[in-house]
């Protein structure tokens, strides 16, 4: 292996949550029920999915990327499969059914807030039988995200993470939000496959069940080999064996809605970390790609390529 290169034909492999996100964005963009209609000032319709987003911006910065999935026949579908290739990704293992419908996220974007309604449709039919041990030796390292949404998956997701590790993979894990606010599936046996845990804050203290911050972050690192929290606008801090890194941030640009920063901020601190980066840099690079995106309005738009990192990020690369 060289500068983190392998011989294998992919750095990451992931498992694709697909989805399109309608973005609506106005002042007021709360439903009025009662037949009343509202307008709204703008919207966008763009390739959502936490694992799908996390994809487009792994490719960009250079990365091999191999996605697994399903999406319907239907113009959605097609929006998902060709922003992933034009970013990068190989998108060889995405299935067309023509029995399903695309998943679909409405976002309703208020300010720096946003509520969100998910129709599932193809977002969750992988089942651990689609994810063959060929698929899997074929990458060195496997993403998984939104955990709690790839419900098929679910029942022997803790099976996938053994395999992987028998295969040689490394594995990061970032569950993102559980709709059903259970936070388990088993997460005490899973840690023992987790090379690196990427929550944000308030994940982090639901996934630990503490009632502090301070001692979220102190069970956590017990727990897994290298622990990665998202901070928001405070940046993000790294936690491995007795060591800490803390990363600032700048101030994302005006008009951003937030939409899958944390997923690109996954990509890119994966990026430095399978180039053998030190880990302040990758909390750099992370934090660049997260805070381009929070300045954009969905999860793709502001991603950076590798030529877009600062100079100094960019010899990290080598």
């Amino acid at each position: 292996m060289q500068n983190g290169r392998s011989d294998k034909a992919y750095d990451i492999i992931v498992f694709g949550d697909t989805c399109v996100d309608l973005i609506l964005r106005d002042d007021d963009v709360v439903p009025q029920f009662g037949q009343v209609e509202k307008t709204v000032a703008g919207y966008d319709l763009v390739m959502g999915g936490s694992c799908c987003i996390f994809a487009a911006q792994a490719a960009k910065l250079g990365l091999r990327v191999a996605i697994l999935g399903r999406v319907g026949a239907d113009y959605f579908g097609k929006l998902i499969v060709d922003t992933l290739a034009e970013a990068g990704v190989d998108t060889r293992y995405i299935d067309v059914d023509e029995d399903l419908r695309t998943g679909i996220t409405v976002h309703l974007v208020q300010g720096d807030d946003r509520a969100m309604l998910t129709h599932l449709g193809s977002l969750n039919t992988l089942t651990a039988d689609d994810v063959s041990d060929e698929i899997l030796a074929s990458a060195r390292h496997l993403h998984y995200g939104s955990l709690y949404l790839h419900t098929g998956l679910l029942p022997r997701w803790i099976d996938i993470l053994s395999r992987a590790k028998h295969l040689g993979l490394t594995v990061s894990l970032d569950t993102n939000w559980d709709p059903d606010e259970r936070w388990d599936h088993d997460l005490d046996r899973a840690y023992r496959y987790i090379d690196v845990l990427l929550p944000n804050e308030q994940e982090a203290m639901y996934l630990s069940g503490k009632s502090t911050y301070g001692e979220a972050i102190s069970d956590l690192r017990k727990r897994v080999p290298l622990l990665v929290v998202k901070r928001d606008i405070a940046g993000a801090v790294a936690w491995q064996r007795d060591q800490e890194f803390a990363q600032s941030v700048f101030e994302a640009n005006e008009g951003g809605d937030g939409i899958g920063a944390g997923d690109s901020f996954d990509a890119g601190f994966l990026a430095g970390w399978l180039n053998n980066l030190p880990l302040a840099g990758c909390l750099s690079i992370a934090c660049e790609c997260g805070r381009g995106v929070a300045g954009g309005v969905g999860g793709v738009a502001g991603q950076p390529r590798q030529s877009d990192i600062s100079s100094r990020q960019l010899a990290l690369f080598g």
